[in-house]
């Protein structure tokens, strides 16, 4: 299923004012079934749900940095695919949230225009675009 980015507004300013390194920080996926608003700015305005039935009930969904560069004025993001498996029922969810881990900043959502229900055994993967990476900045 494919799913649209979406940026949060604040997002903008946080990049400029040096608030985030893209190619430093730790960038985490955060979910939930509420639908985000552009104008929210850090993740605890975001109402996550329960990551307990995950693999390794983690603290938190951690992304890896496949690349940060520049070329001819163009900034490409590219992060890996993670795949998340479920250990028991999960909260459902719909929206796929990337932020900041390491300053707590929104960068943006996924709609996946329906709720996602995983039980027992299930898996989920983030798929972000091989070629042009989560973000770019021109």
């Amino acid at each position: 299923m494919s799913a649209t980015f979406n940026k949060f507004n604040p997002f903008v300013q946080n990049l400029a004012n040096g608030g985030l390194n893209m190619g430093s920080d730790q960038l985490a996926v955060a979910l939930t079934d509420t639908l985000p608003t552009a104008s929210e700015s850090v993740i605890s305005s975001i109402t996550q749900i329960s990551y307990t039935n995950f693999t390794g009930s983690p603290s938190y969904l951690a992304l890896s940095l496949i690349s940060s560069t520049q070329s001819g004025g163009t900034y490409n993001l590219k992060i890996t695919s993670p795949t998340y498996s479920a250990t028991g029922t999960i909260p459902q969810f719909r929206y796929v949230v990337i932020y900041d881990y390491t300053n707590n900043y929104l960068i943006g959502w996924f709609d996946y225009g329906a709720e996602v229900n995983l039980t027992n055994g299930d898996s989920f993967t983030v798929t972000f675009d091989g070629t042009n990476g989560l973000l770019s900045i021109t």
